[in-house]
């Protein structure tokens, strides 16, 4: 839990930073790209669940 509320508090400083200095934001703008990184880690998450089956 501790892990999720840094991983909040790092993007929100890394947001609030280029806000200030006028850059886009690095995030996916459409649904899509959000749906594209969550696939990217259920697939991790696949790959860590089915390799200690097959070792």
């Amino acid at each position: 839990m501790l892990q999720l509320f840094l991983a909040l508090l790092s993007g929100a400083l890394v947001g609030f930073v280029f806000g200030l200095i006028k850059l886009p934001i690095p995030a996916p703008p459409a649904l899509s790209g959000i749906i594209g990184i969550l696939g990217i880690y259920l697939g991790y998450q696949l790959y860590l669940w089915v390799i200690p089956m097959i070792r």
